[in-house]
């Protein structure tokens, strides 16, 4: 990496080779090496308007890379977090708890239950509610603390939300994890063979691709 500050080496001009472009002429130096004056007007692009070369990037139609200053680094959820418990109805009459998890007051988990979780009658609808709240969560992390959103993390929330064989989440698991290489696929992860690669019929009305 070249030291010393713009100016100092803005001092410093001989003929060379540009240590970036490897183009000959004039160079600005310092003891790392020299720039030709178009890498020398990117470094100074670099240092006045770093998001720039992002957007040069783009208009160019290259791939666009980050700068030290747009590096990005994920939060860890803590340990410990605060939390506030609503009780809503829905639209049957029945009560329900609704948990959100919050950092920096922004929500970043949401969990809901009710009297009725463990009736065995009912596990095929608080698995979907388990899905959903898991996925939101997972988008609350996502908009709030920056994580990233990734296949491989969407089948793990649906796995985890699965309470039964086939049930809504372990199907959608099943379909998505064709979308996965399969060295990245966790071991103890639901074989998905009963999910073919063309047209599977789910029921009578609905087909997945």
């Amino acid at each position: 990496m070249m030291t010393g500050t713009i100016e100092e080496m803005k001092a410093k001009k001989v003929s060379g080779v540009c240590t970036v472009c490897a183009k000959e002429g004039k160079q600005i130096t310092n003891e790392n090496g020299g720039l030709c004056p178009t890498c020398m007007s990117i470094v100074e692009l670099m240092k006045d308007k770093p998001e720039a070369l992002q957007q040069l990037s783009r208009v160019a139609g290259i791939s666009p890379f980050s700068c030290p200053q747009s590096v990005h680094v994920e939060k860890e959820l803590p340990d410990v977090l605060d939390g506030v418990r609503y009780r809503t109805t829905d639209r049957e009459r029945n009560t329900w708890y609704v948990s959100i998890s919050e950092l920096d007051g922004n929500p970043v988990e949401i969990f809901a239950s009710t009297a009725f979780d463990r009736d065995q009658h009912l596990q095929s609808r608080i698995s979907n509610l388990t899905t959903i709240t898991r996925l939101i969560s997972l988008t609350l992390r996502h908009i709030f603390m920056g994580e990233r959103l990734t296949l491989d993390k969407v089948l793990t929330q649906l796995k985890r939300s699965s309470r039964q064989p086939n049930d809504l989440p372990d199907m959608l698991g099943k379909v998505l994890a064709n979308y996965t290489p399969k060295t990245s696929v966790p071991n103890d992860s639901v074989p998905n063979d009963s999910v073919s690669e063309d047209h599977k019929v789910v029921d009578n009305d609905s087909i997945i691709p």
